[in-house]
Protein backbone atom coordinates (compact mmCIF):
# COMPACT_ATOMS: atom_id res chain seq x y z
CA UNK A 1 0.00 0.00 0.00
CA UNK A 2 1.86 3.33 -0.97
CA UNK A 3 2.41 5.54 1.63
CA UNK A 4 -0.21 8.92 1.21
CA UNK A 5 1.38 10.83 4.04
CA UNK A 6 3.92 12.85 1.92
CA UNK A 7 1.08 13.78 -0.37
CA UNK A 8 -0.95 15.05 2.05
CA UNK A 9 1.90 16.90 4.09
CA UNK A 10 2.50 18.68 0.23
CA UNK A 11 -1.20 19.21 -0.56
CA UNK A 12 -1.74 21.22 3.24
CA UNK A 13 1.39 23.30 2.80
CA UNK A 14 0.53 24.47 -0.83
CA UNK A 15 -2.93 25.46 0.36
CA UNK A 16 -1.34 27.17 3.16
CA UNK A 17 0.56 28.84 0.89
CA UNK A 18 -2.11 29.83 -1.24
CA UNK A 19 -4.34 31.34 1.42
CA UNK A 20 -1.85 33.39 2.59
CA UNK A 21 -0.79 34.84 -1.28
CA UNK A 22 -5.24 35.32 -1.20
CA UNK A 23 -5.09 37.09 1.95
CA UNK A 24 -2.47 39.89 1.00
CA UNK A 25 -4.13 40.60 -2.39
CA UNK A 26 -5.58 44.42 -2.32
CA UNK A 27 -9.29 44.24 -1.94
CA UNK A 28 -10.87 45.23 -5.44
CA UNK A 29 -11.45 49.17 -6.13
CA UNK A 30 -15.01 49.88 -4.95
CA UNK A 31 -17.38 51.20 -7.42
CA UNK A 32 -17.53 55.27 -7.57
CA UNK A 33 -20.56 55.36 -8.14
CA UNK A 34 -21.39 53.02 -4.87
CA UNK A 35 -19.34 55.58 -2.80
CA UNK A 36 -20.87 58.36 -4.10
CA UNK A 37 -24.55 56.94 -3.22
CA UNK A 38 -23.09 56.42 0.14
CA UNK A 39 -22.55 60.03 0.55
CA UNK A 40 -25.67 60.83 -1.29
CA UNK A 41 -27.54 58.65 1.53
CA UNK A 42 -25.74 60.57 4.10
CA UNK A 43 -26.53 63.71 3.16
CA UNK A 44 -29.95 63.08 2.98
CA UNK A 45 -30.03 61.65 6.39
CA UNK A 46 -28.26 64.87 8.27
CA UNK A 47 -30.42 67.00 5.79
CA UNK A 48 -33.80 65.10 7.48
CA UNK A 49 -32.22 65.30 11.20
CA UNK A 50 -30.63 68.40 11.00
CA UNK A 51 -33.34 70.52 8.79
CA UNK A 52 -37.00 69.95 10.08
CA UNK A 53 -38.38 72.05 7.74
CA UNK A 54 -37.11 69.52 5.22
CA UNK A 55 -38.22 66.73 6.89
CA UNK A 56 -41.87 67.80 7.09
CA UNK A 57 -41.45 68.59 3.05
CA UNK A 58 -39.88 64.55 2.53
CA UNK A 59 -42.82 63.21 4.93
CA UNK A 60 -45.71 64.87 3.37
CA UNK A 61 -44.09 64.02 -0.17
CA UNK A 62 -43.76 60.90 0.86
CA UNK A 63 -46.73 59.61 3.52
CA UNK A 64 -49.49 62.42 2.29
CA UNK A 65 -50.40 60.30 -0.73
CA UNK A 66 -50.56 56.98 1.38
CA UNK A 67 -55.47 56.87 2.31
CA UNK A 68 -54.64 53.41 4.59
CA UNK A 69 -54.18 54.92 7.90
CA UNK A 70 -52.06 52.35 9.34
CA UNK A 71 -49.69 52.45 6.43
CA UNK A 72 -49.61 56.15 6.82
CA UNK A 73 -48.42 55.99 10.18
CA UNK A 74 -45.52 53.30 9.54
CA UNK A 75 -44.77 55.48 6.65
CA UNK A 76 -43.92 58.59 9.20
CA UNK A 77 -42.73 56.38 11.81
CA UNK A 78 -39.92 55.32 8.99
CA UNK A 79 -38.45 58.93 9.95
CA UNK A 80 -37.84 58.56 13.33
CA UNK A 81 -41.49 59.09 14.71
CA UNK A 82 -44.35 61.25 14.71
CA UNK A 83 -44.75 64.09 12.30
CA UNK A 84 -43.74 67.62 13.70
CA UNK A 85 -46.17 69.53 12.63
CA UNK A 86 -49.54 66.90 13.78
CA UNK A 87 -48.92 67.96 17.50
CA UNK A 88 -50.95 64.76 18.51
CA UNK A 89 -48.82 61.72 20.59
CA UNK A 90 -49.53 58.56 19.94
CA UNK A 91 -48.78 56.17 22.42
Amino acid sequence: MPNYSSTVLAVVLLLAATASTWAQTPPTPRDPSAAANVRQSEQYEQELRGNPSFRAQRMKQECGPINDPQLHQQCIDSFGGGAPSSGRRQR
